[in-house]
């Protein structure tokens, strides 16, 4: 397999997912400057997330237009620009309005990225690709808690988002040096209808789940919007099914295997969205400590992510995906209930290994629902079936900050108080056990599912089943 291709995209994974870890680290010290609590912050982490849950649908369509090679650099570009934007900010509004230009930048740059993995890759080879992928994007989170934390409590948060610019730019050059050039197709009108009412609904879902509680707006703000949501959702369900083409591709959802995907995969990474918002928080505000001490922690699950990487194509190979993904999402939900055990008594030692070991669980769970998305989605649809996927990553992981936000502050209301340690406790258990209720879809898949991908009971062949629908292959 070429690993060049997974490696150079995966640039955009780490600056991603380095950002989203210094953040979730410096909060409490953003907060102060800014002059607002870490719990209305969130609104920070939820409208990076809306934006990329807006912008990806468009993804798939810009990669066909304009080519997916110019699309990803000027990706890259509206990243770091972005980026800027944050650390010159001196007020949440123009934070807020910073992260969503940057999301808008991550709206196409690992969907875009993902793409063009997939259809360069043989379906036998996607399970290890993946993981090439994956692997220097999980950088971002091994790196992101310490140096963020030891430059909020040494220096100044500005700087943290000034570190994207080196790394855009070598990402930019890399991916002007070694990938192939992709010229225009032909595509479509773009579906503006569509565009509109799923932008609508993936912001006024998550925004309104997120403002919902917030002291700076009447409940009935978040509430209102929430119902926009909902109402646009379902006027898109009927305006796709009306389409000649749909910007998001619903039929695709009649294959199990990809539906299984997308939606226990969804639920899944409702906890884990949540997990990064509420273990930074619990370590300073419950525990205590620094920015930096918090951030030398929290590092550790990204150190399990990385080293689990080099065996789960064998796992998968070994135990098919069903009985792994089944059993996975039990174990690491598991590993996000038992943040809730912890208190500053607990030895540190134990808190790195349960981290650690969460780690590892979570990284090869990932690997898995990111592979099975494609198993039986032909290369035809792969551009229709990447930004439905990449929307609801992303809109869960949006919900599981707001999820997270929403249960600290219906408990701080209960007991009349600031935020104590048992609060962070009862919002681990909470997510936990939303995120073990995807185990339910992964049971319902046939124990051969996803099988030309994983290897397991020796077929290895290419197996592509086609959709019906307007482009179905």
């Amino acid at each position: 397999m070429n690993r060049t291709i997974p490696l150079i995209l995966a640039v955009a994974l780490f600056m991603e997912n380095m950002d989203s870890t210094v953040i979730a680290t410096s909060l409490p010290a953003i907060a102060i400057d800014l002059q607002t609590s870490p719990v209305a912050l969130k609104l920070a982490l939820t409208a990076y997330l809306v934006s990329l849950a807006v912008f990806i649908p468009i993804s798939g369509w810009m990669a066909d237009r304009f080519g997916a090679k110019n699309v990803f650099r000027a990706a890259i570009d509206v990243f770091i620009v972005g980026s800027v934007a944050c650390a010159v900010s001196n007020s949440l509004p123009a934070f807020v309005m910073s992260r969503f230009l940057q999301g808008i930048g991550g709206a196409m740059m690992t969907p875009v990225g993902r793409l063009v993995l997939v259809r360069a890759t043989p379906k036998s080879e996607l399970v290890a690709a993946m993981s090439w992928l994956s692997i220097p994007a999980l950088v971002g989170p091994l790196v992101g808690p310490p140096v963020g934390g030891f430059i909020t409590t040494y220096f100044t948060w500005h700087w943290i988002f000034l570190i994207n610019v080196p790394i855009g730019l070598i990402g930019i050059w890399l991916a002007t040096r070694f990938l192939p050039e992709t010229g225009p197709a032909q595509t479509p009108p773009l579906d503006f209808i569509g565009f509109v009412l799923s932008g609508l609904a993936a912001s006024g879902i998550v925004f309104g789940l997120s403002v919902v509680s917030l002291p700076a707006l009447p409940p009935i703000a978040g509430f209102l919007t929430v119902a926009v949501g909902l109402v646009s959702a379902a006027l898109y369900l009927l305006h796709a099914r009306r389409a000649k083409n749909p910007l998001l591709a619903l039929e695709l959802f009649r294959n199990q295997v990809f539906r299984a995907s997308v939606l226990g995969g969804g639920l899944f990474r409702i906890g884990i969205g949540a997990v990064p918002f509420l273990l930074p928080l619990m370590f300073q505000i419950g525990f205590g400590l620094t920015p930096f001490q918090s951030g030398m922690i929290t590092f550790v699950a990204a150190v399990g992510a990385i080293g689990m990487k080099f065996v789960t194509a064998l796992i998968f190979r070994i135990a098919g995906f069903r009985r792994v993904l089944i059993f996975g999402s039990l174990i690491a939900a598991a590993s996000i209930a038992i943040n809730g055990l912890f208190t500053p008594e607990t030895p540190y030692l134990l808190i790195l290994a349960a981290l650690l070991a969460g780690g590892f669980i979570r990284s090869m769970f990932f690997t898995g629902i990111n592979a099975l998305a494609y198993a039986e989605i032909s290369t035809a649809d792969t551009s229709r079936a990447t930004p439905i996927a990449a929307v609801f990553q992303q809109l869960s992981i949006a919900l599981g900050v707001a999820l997270a936000g929403g249960i600290l502050e219906v408990s701080t209301t209960i007991h009349g108080g600031p935020l104590t340690l048992s609060d962070f406790h009862i919002a681990f258990f909470i997510v936990a056990a939303v995120s073990a209720a995807a185990s339910l879809s992964f049971m319902r898949l046939a124990p051969d599912a996803g099988n030309a991908v994983s290897g397991y009971g020796g077929l290895t062949a290419p197996k592509t089943l086609g959709v019906s629908g307007p482009q179905g292959g």
